[in-house]
């Protein structure tokens, strides 16, 4: 591990610190790429506005027809909390806005798999719906949507995704609208906003063109910002960068959360999570509220999570949060089984004197397809190399398919690298799609081997001896003045996620002492710049030498009524 300290623009630092942002602040800032403090204001009137992303004004007038008309609505949702979180916005957005029939449908991970299908298209018109919305979706769904379109259905696509690209050329499903800040010709300039912030778009814009039509005026028109609880909660969940417009809707979110204007279903995962909403912090979207709905989508029915995130009624919020908060305790269990097994397998790619291969590559056939994602992750964080996770498709007719998730390492496009293994081994990948850093793919069973071949084969032509050096970047020592807890409660109340890193300090400590605790975290006390403090190294075993570099970031610990700061210790320099 290499802890690596982040450069510090000193002119930008000073511009910031005059500007009347706290030192503290104006340092990470700086070292994050803020270059102004408008850049910090996280007002709703600064955020892009809606016109500047492609497809809207279309999306608008069709909603707005559609409204008009009455006709039914139906989403379709996907099974993570980016979809179900879009979906909630969505349904809640459009019946403020006057539509009367809005009903929707998220895919079954196992059954449906990915994205509109035809079967789903199908489900969509048997329903009875005039128009098929798809959130967090659809941008590569070309079967889906012209099945929905020769049943008759109006189709608008509402995505976040990059779209597919065959030989060369970026091609779009043929719905009859599609809003994308990643398709070709979109000047949206946050094209890392999420499926959910695409659907609060879409509404802000419908909410215009209803204000346009005379349907309501500035005065009388619904308030769209009690959406952004759930607009906050699915952008940190989907782990997309927090440029400056996410962080802004982040913010205005968690605003409203600390305020306790949330929805009850919310409110009750608060609850059913331990954490506390009047301080809520990006660290409870992402670490906590976010993996239970996700639990739904990945071990059993979506539904319950989206259903959560609809309900207006305290009982009914905390009975599906409670049933989410188990589905949440049993995924851990079978993801800390496989992880052990998953881990056994990796290590046995290579040997134990010798470095990993370019990329780590593992199936078992007891694996659960729903948690093949979370344990590449673990594989990754482990031994810093691409790694894809296979479990056996549990799909009727497809007991023969593996579903891969794949998590990467910074420098290693992971979805590229699909696309590459793609034309050089041609049927290999059944299907295929994602991101930079995660990505999923169906491959036949018996194409395993040649799956780990090309993905290894493109890894070793990639990754460098730099790349496949584990780095830590931090914002370099801690002055002893901002070790105090005042400053811990400022730090935890700014937007920090991925992309706008939480402040990690680094510097060589003294180690006083250390124990373990639990069996299996490490307890420190420490001295740094000749001052005691507590430490703690959440999973750590091993003891560490006497003098040490940690990469730590500032917390709050309690004992006997007094919060007293301590060191949450990430790695060491050893």
């Amino acid at each position: 591990m290499k802890i690596v300290a982040r450069t510090i623009p000193p002119r930008t630092q000073w511009t910031l610190e005059q500007a009347g942002i706290h030192p503290l602040l104006a340092q990470l800032y700086a070292a994050r790429g803020v270059q102004s403090a408008q850049e910090l204001d996280d007002g709703l009137a600064r955020l892009i506005p809606p016109g500047d992303m492609l497809g809207l004004d279309a999306a608008a007038k069709l909603l707005a027809d559609a409204i008009a008309l009455d006709k039914k609505l139906c989403i379709v949702a996907d099974y993570d909390c980016d979809g179900a979180t879009a979906c909630a916005v969505g349904i809640r957005g459009l019946r403020l806005l006057g539509a009367k029939h809005v009903d929707y449908i998220v895919p079954d991970r196992v059954v449906d798999g990915y994205g509109l299908t035809s079967p789903i298209s199908q489900r969509v018109k048997d329903s009875g719906a005039d128009m098929l919305i798809t959130v967090d979706n659809g941008i590569a769904s070309f079967d889906g949507v012209a099945t929905a379109k020769a049943l008759g259905l109006q189709v608008l696509v509402t995505d976040h995704h990059l779209p597919a690209s065959i030989n060369g050329q970026i091609v779009l499903p043929d719905a009859d609208v599609i809003v994308n800040p990643n398709q070709p010709g979109c000047s949206f300039e946050s094209k890392s906003i999420a499926g959910v912030g695409v659907m609060f778009y879409v509404l802000l814009a419908l909410r215009a063109e209803l204000r346009q039509r005379g349907v309501f005026d500035a005065a009388s028109q619904p308030k769209l910002d009690a959406l952004l609880p759930l607009v906050a909660l699915g952008t940190v969940a989907d782990v997309v960068k927090l440029d400056a417009n996410n962080r802004r809707l982040v913010a205005q979110g968690l605003k409203r959360v600390r305020a306790l204007a949330l929805p009850a279903g919310l409110a009750s995962l608060f609850v059913a999570a331990g954490r506390s909403a009047p301080v809520a912090t990006t660290f409870d979207f992402g670490f906590a509220l976010g993996p239970r709905i996700n639990a739904a989508g990945r071990l059993s029915d979506m539904t319950l999570g989206i259903e959560c995130l609809l309900t207006d009624d305290a009982a009914r919020g905390d009975e599906l949060a409670k049933t989410l908060d188990g589905i949440n305790r049993e995924r851990r269990e079978i993801e800390g089984s496989m992880r052990e097994q998953a881990f056994v397998i990796a290590e046995s790619l290579f040997d134990e004197e010798d470095e990993p291969p370019p990329a780590i590559c593992v199936f078992d056939p007891d694996f659960h397809e729903g948690v093949v994602g979370i344990v590449a992750s673990r594989i990754k964080d482990k031994l810093h190399r691409p790694t894809f996770v296979f479990a056996a498709s549990a799909a009727p007719g497809r007991e023969h398919e593996l579903k891969g998730s794949g998590r990467s390492i910074p420098g290693f496009h992971l979805r590229d690298a699909l696309d590459l293994v793609a034309k050089r081994y041609p049927g290999v990948l059944l299907r295929f799609g994602g991101h930079a850093m995660a990505a999923g793919c169906t491959i036949a069973e018996e194409n395993f081997d040649a799956f780990e071949q090309g993905l290894n084969e493109v890894a070793q032509e990639w990754l460098d001896a730099a790349t496949l050096t584990r780095r830590l970047d931090t914002d370099g020592p801690l002055k002893p003045e901002y070790r105090r807890i005042e400053l811990v409660d400022v730090l935890h109340k700014e937007v920090w996620g991925q992309g706008f890193a939480p402040p990690t300090f680094s510097e060589e400590v003294e180690v006083v002492s250390q124990r373990l605790v639990g069996e299996k975290h490490l307890a420190l006390k420490l001295k740094h710049q000749g001052e005691p403090v507590d430490g703690i190294w959440f999973g750590r075993t091993e003891p560490l030498p006497a003098r040490v570099k940690l990469a730590f970031r500032l917390d709050a610990d309690a004992w006997n009524g007094v919060r007293r700061v301590r060191f949450l210790v990430e790695a060491a320099e050893l």
